[in-house]
């Protein structure tokens, strides 16, 4: 037995160094639950990859509605042809989102009492694991100033690209050719048409829906060259009353990307917090994200996630293969998805551990907070980021030793640390939060006499 158990120790040592081996953003844990977009009543999220001045961008619907109602106009640098337009796989967003969100994460204290492994100190023990989440004529568009550039059907989708002289006769044609298009449409759509931009119009086949068998209009994808990185959200706010929140991932070669005309900053994370939050964290961090966004003035993008997409530390979901990055738009694996003039072809494919970094945006916006349309650009940082929040569970075995006794008597503290923690981040009133921390059970109660005794409240 002597080998074998020589054997679990270098295992063990082994485990132990790799753990606590300092790394920036690098740590041992298990993800118990995620923040994804579903936290959200009407998150618009895209997908936009891009190298160079080539961009793949992938919409996901979240029309809720009769589909024979649904219209998209999507403000374009250049005319589309069929080739650039395709059906995105229905899922592909919900893996980008399942892979990016922020989460959730879990230690068990060991006992303070037991032997302590060179460069260790307590080892988490591991959980079960998370389980795997027809137009006008010709003659009447151009009494309007309106051109129809090009005009094609995509899966369930028709589609007519086009050009506009003014915005008023644009906003007319689209109401006459059966597009139901908001009132108000007129005044945001005129920055586009002064800046030669031509508009993405969808609409329902309904037959060809029917077909499909679909029973949710899938995402659509486009692909273009234009030297400008940017995504046109003033649309998007015509009839809106309250804020909206926008999920973009951003598929890139190089590193982290971030907005250019509004600050980025990165969620709060990697704070402790108590442990009755597993149960309640979708309002956690709907709490948190609301605190942020008005600490920070209602007017920037956060930051979710940053990461190579090769691996991930926890993982909320595995990382994307590559079929599923090209079908996210990846072009650059292998070329086989070019936008506008093939790129030369390389010999040997690049891993995708070296060529695809995932930025996870969230942007929430108003008319009045967001004038502008969002411009984004691509760095070379490729620091890892997360938004994570961790339980931390105490040791509640017998404890036999001096340090174990000191352990004990350190744990009221820690938990008001908690407290306080959690209050801060989502402005929950403290004296309901240190109730909810006694009601879990998160410690006995002669522990809470003894932290309320310390605080001066017994």
């Amino acid at each position: 037995m002597k080998p074998f158990r020589l054997l679990i120790s270098l295992l063990l040592t082994f485990v132990a160094m790799f753990c606590f081996t300092p790394a920036a953003w690098a740590f041992c844990g298990f993800y118990v639950a995620k923040a994804d977009a579903k936290l959200y009543n009407k998150a618009s999220q895209v997908a936009i990859a891009r190298s160079g001045d080539r961009t793949v961008l992938t919409m996901a619907n979240d029309f809720q509605g009769e589909v024979k109602d649904f219209a998209i106009v999507v403000p374009v640098p250049t005319v589309l042809q069929k080739e650039q337009v395709r059906v995105a796989q229905p899922k592909i967003i919900e893996r980008l989102d399942a892979f990016s969100a922020p989460r959730l994460v879990e230690y068990f204290d060991s006992d303070p009492c037991a032997p302590v492994y060179e460069n260790s100190s307590r080892l988490p023990v591991p959980l079960p694991a998370a389980p795997r989440n027809r137009v006008g004529s010709a003659r009447s568009a151009e009494n309007l100033g309106v051109t129809v550039e090009a005009r094609f059907n995509v899966g369930e989708y028709d589609i007519v690209i086009l050009s506009a002289k003014e915005s008023g006769g644009l906003e007319t044609w689209l109401n006459r050719n059966g597009y139901k298009i908001p009132r108000g449409a007129k005044q945001l759509l005129q920055p586009y048409i002064r800046s030669s931009m031509k508009f993405f119009v969808a609409k329902v086949n309904l037959d060809k829906f029917e077909e499909s068998g679909y029973q949710f209009l899938r995402p659509l994808q486009i692909s273009y060259s234009s030297p400008k990185f940017m995504l046109p959200i003033r649309l998007g706010m015509i009839n809106a009353t309250t804020e909206q929140d926008l999920i973009v991932y951003i598929l890139s070669p190089k590193g982290q990307a971030e907005i250019t005309n509004y600050r980025t900053v990165k969620v709060p994370s990697g704070d402790n917090i108590p442990l009755f939050v597993k149960d309640e964290f979708s309002d956690f961090y709907k709490s948190m994200f609301q605190t942020s966004y008005i600490k920070e003035d209602r007017k920037v993008a956060f930051l979710e996630y940053a990461w190579d997409m090769s691996n991930c530390d926890p993982c909320s979901a595995e990382p994307l293969s590559q079929q599923e990055l090209k079908q996210a738009g990846v072009f650059w694996l292998d070329n086989d998805f070019g936008v506008n003039a093939p790129a030369p072809r390389r010999i040997r494919p690049p891993s995708p551990s070296s060529s695809v970094f995932i930025s996870r945006l969230h942007v929430r916006y108003t008319r009045d907070k967001f004038p502008e349309d969002l411009m984004f650009q691509q760095t070379s940082n490729r620091e890892s980021f997360q938004g994570r929040y961790v339980l931390q569970h105490p040791f509640t075995g017998e404890v036999t030793c001096s340090a174990g006794r000191e352990y004990k008597r350190s744990l009221g503290k820690r938990f008001e640390k908690e407290a306080q923690t959690l209050a801060k981040l989502t402005n929950w009133n403290i004296q309901d939060i240190r109730q909810k921390m006694k009601l879990v059970g998160q410690v006995s109660s002669s522990w809470w006499q003894n932290l309320f005794s310390w605080l001066g409240l017994a």
